[in-house]
């Protein structure tokens, strides 16, 4: 092995996999041909490359970081011989082609594992595909700055290649701003609550503007405090140090009036350098038309700013000699009627160019004021009357026939419920995009004990998100209000220990708490001087302040720390964190004010506050507020949230989610103080937490449907966005559509769950009918054996444990369980038919099944219940309660019961089981009793009879993976009126 410089080892890999283009190859001869002319000489050998991936050479490592992921996430590249993005059956054939040796490629998968991540989800009408790899390769120069960017803030290469797979997701389905005609294209993009879309559309801007797009006009929020940051974050990281200064000299006071940023924004120096004027580089510049401080105003002088020089004035700006040479024009909006009027009155003015101008509409938070909440019924016959904001969207995408709209939110329903067939409003009629949930992010999953199958008493601080994280509020408890302030003062004693002891300081900048309870101003006022009065109280200095923290630390910080963050330096006792709690108070005390009230309805009022995170070097503040700390509005450095706000609006309730977010180096540290028995009524309470949860079902299920049923089926989509409206409105029945008098053509008949779990909800309520279900089931009931089977689950990441269950179990002919379900009655009629029509057609027609396993779980015998129901073998019954402000219960199967009945039918499908035949599938039954204890269950039994009104019978069934059609559809729609043929909405009469 010759000693080759690893400088010389780098030039001849990165020459030689720019050489390979977009597809691995042969890498040796790739290689030798880099290598050829200026190092003839070099050690080409695996074994050096392989020494030195193991020594820790960074940018080696780097390089192949970069290359190995852009490889693993190719969507569907004709090199890859079929094998699915992100796996390790892609990268073998990434290592194939470039013919490595196993012990090569054993070490790249150290340095570089697969990122096994998922993919974006995607609803598409069909689209004319434009944006090639090589069209975007050809024109790169805002996305490159902004990619690179990233990885200077510390980006993993994962995640920055799977912001470019989302944001080309969106620009492909944009229109060619290059093409002849004028085509306008709508969209929606669906992230999480403070997950980083921001970051996948200025991705998507970059590529836009790359691609040809002028004009690209951003709505950031209902407040400046809310668009400036935007406006930052954009200039930043897209538009640049020299299209801000354009031209002016940074050194020179004089030449920098009117600009931005320099000599009081810390940040400057980190904003993207592009190394000259973009235009003097063989690009194109940006222009801004709006800054940090100054929203959009009527310009000077007509709308000069707004106008387009053409160098070939024969020729419509659209054509590629003169999109390519023309600046690009970037403005950050309001979504106020003022700005939005001032804009529309100045465009007005220069409509001779208006039909020429690829634009690009970007909707941030685009369920807020957005959407068009005008009462139908108040309209004028044959007239649509538009609230404020809709009316002046609707009016740019009048104004700019190129324009291409595209809304980005964490709570998609309001936009999916927008009347699709108006078709000047904001429906995103040609794509609907799911972004992934991002790596290092804290959603629901991660407050929430999602589906675990440990049991709650032996569930622990390593093993359990709410134990970990989530403090309730009980009647009980008194309102914890004092504690959640002594958690913040410990929690940011431990970020300064930390960051005391090598972990970087960066995401401990700030340091906040939110408390939010009312939505009334006057609460507000109250509640922080309350809390200012319990700071000055507190005692942090005295013996007994450090004795409550002391023993907070002890009974929670420390144990939760030692199981969630143990790889972050702790102290050993409180004594090594006492000098930090006196560093901690002083900041959070600053000013003699601990407390902000956060809830103005004017910039004027959030400029005095001092709350911005991006000027401010230290925000150490307790954040009292209401709906303005609910959207949008991103609060750094949030560790501990204190929540007892009720609503009956389930996006506003997930908008308020705070606490979700990135909280790099201090997760562990995260708490939140949540209501569990919050007055809501006169004579109710609602625990919140539990409502929490109920909504973030909610989303999940919707996201499984798109992911479930975006896959094309022989190039066609299986699902387009104007079907998505009923296929939503099927989980979430209290979501109507803003126009009353309409209703949605498309109608979901058949859902096909080959091998997949169908769990109905909407089981009914009234007891009467309850009791009619139950004597349907009767003859069924018959069949289950009173001798107990045992069923088993073996270790798995849940559980190291082999966990056992027994059952009661008997076997029903496929017609016999048809006949039965036929007869069903439900909350909401024929809610079951369209898994009613795709299990009919399993007697042969579109697949055949023989029979069906009942199996009826029987619940530790501790706690278990046992009744008979029309003369049934006595069965477990179970207790389950209604999800908050619906009508039907959450889950109804255990997981361990759900696992156990999938294990069996995955071990059928593929003839490695004995349990049940491949065209075998599986219900289990629960006898439910609707409750909030046991007593409930105790109650509707007499003499070991249950009283079947009382009693719904609720099931989960799981047909074999043989029960599907050769075409593996999953979904199927009609029109309810064909005369309308695609009409996306026919007349209610």
């Amino acid at each position: 092995m010759t000693n080759t410089p690893s400088g010389v080892l780098l030039d001849i890999h990165t020459s030689a996999l720019a050489g390979m283009g977009s597809m691995p190859r042969h890498f040796e001869r790739w290689a030798a041909l880099a290598a050829d002319e200026s190092y003839p000489d070099a050690d080409l050998s695996e074994e050096l490359f392989r020494s030195r991936l193991i020594s820790g050479d960074d940018t080696l490592v780097s390089l192949w970081d970069r290359q190995l992921t852009a490889w693993d996430f190719a969507e569907n590249p004709s090199w890859a011989a079929g094998s699915p993005a992100r796996t390790d059956e892609r990268r073998a054939v990434v290592y194939e082609r470039l013919r490595f040796g196993s012990e090569l490629c054993k070490t790249l998968d150290e340095c570089v594992p697969v990122a096994k991540v998922p993919g974006t989800t995607v609803v598409t009408r069909k689209f004319t595909p434009w944006y090639t790899p090589e069209r975007a390769a050809a024109r790169s120069f805002y996305w490159s700055a902004y990619e690179q960017k990233l990885r200077d803030k510390g980006w993993p290469e994962a995640a920055i290649a799977s912001l470019d797979q989302a944001s080309r997701s969106v620009v492909e389905r944009l229109t060619d701003p290059e093409q002849p005609a004028a085509r306008q294209s709508k969209g929606l993009v669906v992230g999480y609550v403070q997950s980083g879309k921001t970051a996948n559309f200025t991705g998507v801007a970059a590529k836009a503007i790359d691609a040809g797009y002028r004009l690209v006009i951003v709505l950031g929020g209902t407040l400046n405090l809310l668009r400036a940051q935007t406006q930052r974050r954009l200039d930043m990281e897209l538009i640049g140090q020299e299209n801000i200064l354009r031209g002016a000299d940074p050194s020179d006071v004089d030449s920098l009036v009117g600009v931005d940023y320099v000599g009081d924004d810390e940040g400057w120096p980190d904003f993207v350098r592009h190394g000259g004027r973009p235009s003097a580089l063989g690009a194109f510049d940006i222009e801004r038309l709006t800054t940090r401080d100054n929203d959009y105003k009527s310009l000077a002088q007509g709308i000069r700013a707004l106008e387009f020089e053409k160098r070939v004035p024969t020729r419509p700006l659209h054509d590629s000699a003169n999109l390519h040479h023309a600046a690009a024009r970037i403005l950050v909006v309001k979504k106020n009627k003022a700005v939005l009027t001032k804009l529309v009155k100045d465009l007005k003015q220069i409509h001779g160019i208006l039909g020429e101008l690829p634009t690009l509409i970007i909707d941030d938070e685009s369920d807020q004021a957005s959407v068009n909440t005008s009462d139908p019924k108040k309209w004028e016959r044959g007239s649509t009357e538009r609230t404020a904001i809709n009316g002046l969207i609707s009016k740019l995408l009048e104004l700019l026939p190129r324009a291409q709209y595209v809304g980005y939110t964490a709570t998609p329903f309001a936009n999916v419920f927008i009347d699709p067939g108006d078709d000047m409003d904001i429906f995103p009629s040609n794509f609907l995009i799911s972004l992934p949930r991002p790596v290092g992010y804290m959603g629901v999953q991660d407050f929430h004990d999602l589906d675990s199958p440990i049991p709650a008493e032996e569930r622990t601080y390593a093993n359990s998100q709410e134990r970990a994280h989530v403090r309730g509020i009980y009647d009980s408890t008194g309102d914890r209000l004092q504690e959640a302030m002594d958690a913040f003062v410990l929690s940011g004693a431990l970020k300064l220990y930390r960051a005391d002891h090598g972990v970087t300081s960066g995401a401990f900048r700030h340091h906040t708490m939110l408390v939010h309870e009312s939505l009334r101003q006057d609460d507000h006022a109250d509640l922080a001087l309350r809390i200012n009065s319990m700071w000055h109280q507190a005692g942090y200095s005295s013996t007994s302040g450090h004795a409550r923290l002391a023993a907070l630390w002890e009974a929670d910080f420390a144990p939760v720390s030692a199981a969630r963050g143990n790889d972050l330096p702790s102290p050993s006792s409180y004594d090594d964190l006492r000098p930090y709690v006196h560093s901690a108070r002083q900041r959070i005390g600053s000013g003699g004010q601990p407390v902000i009230v956060v809830n103005g309805d004017t910039d004027r009022y959030f400029a005095q506050l001092d709350l911005d995170f991006d000027r401010t070097p230290h925000v150490w503040k307790i954040l009292v507020g209401g709906t303005k700390l609910s959207r949008g509005f991103t609060v750094e450095g949030l560790t501990v949230t204190y929540y007892r706000r009720t609503t009956q609006q389930a996006d506003t309730l997930m908008q308020m989610g705070r606490w979700f977010g990135f909280r790099p180096g201090y997760r562990d540290l995260v708490r939140l103080y949540i209501g569990r028995e919050e007055p809501f009524s006169r004579d109710k309470s609602v625990d919140l937490y539990e409502a929490y949860e109920a909504v973030c079902r909610d989303e999940e299920t919707f996201r499984e449907q798109l992911a479930q049923y975006s896959v094309m089926v022989d190039g066609e989509p299986q699902v387009t966005p104007v079907q998505i409206p009923p296929l939503v409105a099927q989980h979430l029945p209290w979501l109507k559509p803003s126009a009353r008098n309409k209703m949605f053509n498309a109608e979901l008949v058949e859902i096909r769950s080959p091998g997949r779990p169908i769990e109905p909800a909407s089981y009914p309520m009234n007891s009467t009918v309850i009791k009619r279900n139950a004597e349907r089931w009767r003859a069924l009931l018959q069949a289950l054996d009173a001798t107990p089977v045992s069923f088993s689950n073996p270790p798995d990441n849940s559980s190291t444990l082999t966990r056992t269950f027994t059952a009661l179990t008997g076997t029903v002919t496929h017609a016999e369980l048809v006949g039965v379900l036929s007869q069903l009655e439900w909350e909401r009629p024929r809610y079951f038919d369209p898994h009613l029509t795709y299990l009919r057609q399993l007697d042969g027609t579109l697949a055949r099944v023989d029979d069906w396993l009942l199996i009826s779980p029987r619940l530790a015998s501790e706690n278990r219940i046992d009744a008979s129901i029309f003369g049934s073998v006595p069965l477990s019954l179970v207790r389950r309660s209604i999800q908050a402000g619906k009508s039907s219960f959450g889950r109804i199967a255990s997981v361990e019961h759900r696992t156990a009945a999938q294990r069996l039918i995955n071990q059928a499908a593929t003839g490695s089981g004995t349990g049940i035949g491949s065209r075998t599938g599986i219900v289990l039954v629960y006898p439910v009793v609707e409750g909030s204890s046991p007593d409930s269950v105790r109650a509707v039994v007499r003499n070991g009879v249950a009283d079947p009104s009382k009693v719904v019978m609720a099931f989960t069934l799981i047909p074999p993976k043989s029960a599907t059609s050769t075409d593996h559809r999953l979904v199927r729609f009609r029109a309810k009126d064909k005369r309308y043929g695609d009409d996306a909405t026919i007349p209610a009469s």
